[in-house]
């Protein structure tokens, strides 16, 4: 039986009468392939380097893992200002902490500490401090709970502000809610572990709702970086959360009727206006 192709010897094209049709195809196919540029996998390393610092305790250098400035971007925020990123959880990566000292602190308060309170984490937890092999090319949730722990062990060594505390058990919260959120929902103890940390989010946030009410009362702005408006905000978000709605409801009002509060800042507290409402509806029974 002749070929498809047979007849082109005609033509002077002989050598192609036994060409297999769909095995050519297939070549031509896998050859395409290879030339196709391949989609670049995005990994949490892609976001991290290792940056050198000097612990202002103990004087000795040692690296930790740092975001790169722009690198990761933002895909929005929860009620209380949580902020959630593309691909990677910087709330991982935002505690310092000298694997030689023990020493460890948030990144906007690692440098400032005085003479007197470095002297009380010498003596408090550097002569304790066992040191812990943390070459790890990211940090998992466990890793970065435990250094936020170290850095609430030494602010309360150090007899920080209340602010400062305040804001390492809010940041806390928010890295064990992110934890949630990256558990197996198909783990047989999944619900268990999510009950688990949503119950240490909310022993976290009580903390630093009395923290924030506390430093609200003694402390000048700004706080934390953020403006009066910013704390009155998540102040009230906490108190919304906890039942303390006559706090909430105040705050939320002195928000709105500020004329140097920006206009985001009070479609947030509208917002969290119309939560109160619905609560106080839900607990009064009226529609």
């Amino acid at each position: 039986m002749a070929g498809l192709l047979s007849g082109l010897g005609d033509l002077g094209l002989g050598n192609l009468e036994d060409m297999n049709l769909f095995e050519e195809a297939e070549s031509e196919k896998k050859a395409a392939e290879e030339v196709a540029p391949k989609v670049p996998v995005v990994q949490e390393t892609d976001f991290l380097y290792d940056k050198t610092y000097e612990c202002p305790v103990c004087g000795k250098e040692f690296k930790n893992k740092t975001v790169k400035v722009g690198k990761a971007k933002l895909s929005g925020t929860d009620m209380d200002l949580r902020p959630k990123y593309e691909q990677i959880d910087l709330l991982k990566y935002d505690v310092i902490m000298c694997p030689h000292c023990g020493y460890a602190a948030l990144s906007r308060y690692f440098k400032f500490i005085t003479e007197t309170q470095g002297k009380m984490v010498k003596k408090t937890i550097s002569e304790r401090f066992k040191p812990k092999n943390l070459n790890k090319d990211i940090y998992e949730y466990e890793d970065a709970l435990e250094r936020y722990k170290m850095a609430l062990a030494n602010a309360i060594v150090k007899q920080a502000k209340p602010s400062e505390k305040a804001y390492i058990c809010l940041k806390t919260a928010w890295l064990l809610r992110g934890k949630a959120e990256h558990l197996d929902a198909k783990a047989a103890d999944y619900a268990q572990k999510k009950k688990e940390c949503e119950a240490e989010e909310n022993e976290f946030l009580k903390k630093a709702l009395e923290g924030f009410l506390s430093a609200r009362q003694t402390e000048s702005f700004p706080m934390c970086g953020m403006d009066e408006s910013t704390v009155d905000y998540l102040i009230a978000v906490m108190a919304v959360k906890f039942g303390q709605l006559e706090i909430a409801t105040k705050l939320v009002a002195q928000i709105l009727s500020s004329s140097t509060t920006n206009p985001r800042m009070k479609d947030r507290a509208r917002d969290l206006k119309n939560k109160i409402i619905e609560v106080v509806k839900a607990k009064t029974g009226k529609k």
